[in-house]
């Protein structure tokens, strides 16, 4: 973008001591959007001081952080609300220059090594036994316990480059290939746990849902390992931590939801005084697509 007088004007302010002038700058430096950046990129590479170079930093992460909340909005909003597409935007946060390409080819991939192994005669078990074969054996995804020290396992772009995530982050990946190969398999809201669950087909439809949504699923499937468990298994798991099974814990949640907690659990990793703001701004994002609100 061509420096004008007002700019120039508000990049010398930058280092102003006063914080609310700071502030002032900052609102005004970030209404010039995304185009804007490279000339505060110059900026940084041309101040010695630490101190500017922190302010700038943050004055980028304001212009990435506004768009992605734009996309965020658009997501939301869109007719089909894909788990890839929202899943790469929750990685733009932490890298917003990411080049998702490569993310889709190998996506791509998985989907097709897989679908090349299925055919319609396969049984629900069969089915899911070839996905997770290919993914957890053949591919050498890996699962971890959810670690807040450790935020690149909830990013799709992380999880695909070091075959290494979370449940959640595995989960999202394990529901993509599901979708893509057209397998109903959905998550659904156990508590202190994400946990797929295979659909059974004549349930396939939301509003054929029998009164109790347990009889819907076929069996359940964990997206650390892709193990699969029995209701007998989740039964002696409600059991096991005194919660009573009621009928919610059962149904399937939406994408925009699964989303939510992906950002939810994302901002747990910046629980910290310098990374505060990142906590509030992912937080922000959760709230943003909550259900109810637009």
């Amino acid at each position: 973008m061509q420096e004008n007088k007002e700019i120039k004007a508000l990049f010398h302010l930058i280092d102003d001591p006063d914080e609310e002038v700071f502030i002032s700058v900052s609102d005004r430096i970030v209404t010039y959007g995304r185009g804007i950046i490279p000339n505060l990129e110059n900026l940084w590479e041309n101040t010695v001081s630490g101190e500017i170079q922190e302010r700038i930093e943050i004055l980028i992460h304001k212009l990435h952080y506004r768009d992605l909340t734009e996309d965020f909005l658009r997501w939301k909003s869109s007719s089909y609300q894909d788990l890839l597409t929202a899943s790469l935007l929750v990685s733009k946060f932490q890298y917003p220059d990411l080049a998702t390409s490569s993310i889709l080819q190998e996506v791509e991939k998985l989907r097709r090594n897989i679908w090349l192994e299925l055919n319609s005669y396969l049984t629900p078990l069969e089915q899911v036994n070839v996905l997770t074969s290919i993914l957890y054996s053949y591919y050498s995804l890996k699962g971890t316990e959810v670690g807040y020290q450790h935020p690149e396992e909830f990013l799709i772009n992380k999880v695909i480059e070091t075959k290494r995530g979370n449940a959640l982050a595995n989960g999202v990946l394990y529901l993509m290939l599901s979708e893509l190969l057209d397998i109903p398999i959905r998550a659904i809201n156990i508590p202190r746990q994400f946990v797929l669950a295979y659909i059974k087909p004549n349930y396939e439809d939301d509003n054929s849902l029998p009164e109790d949504p347990s009889v819907r699923i076929e069996f359940f499937i964990d997206p650390m390992s892709g193990q699969v468990f029995t209701h007998k298994d989740v039964e002696n798991y409600f059991k096991r931590v005194s919660v009573p099974p009621v009928d919610s814990y059962f149904k399937p949640i939406s994408h925009t939801r699964i989303i939510q907690t992906l950002l939810e659990e994302f901002s747990k990793c910046f629980d910290n005084e310098k990374n505060s703001y990142k906590q509030r701004e992912l937080i922000a994002l959760a709230e943003l697509l909550m259900e109810n609100k637009l």
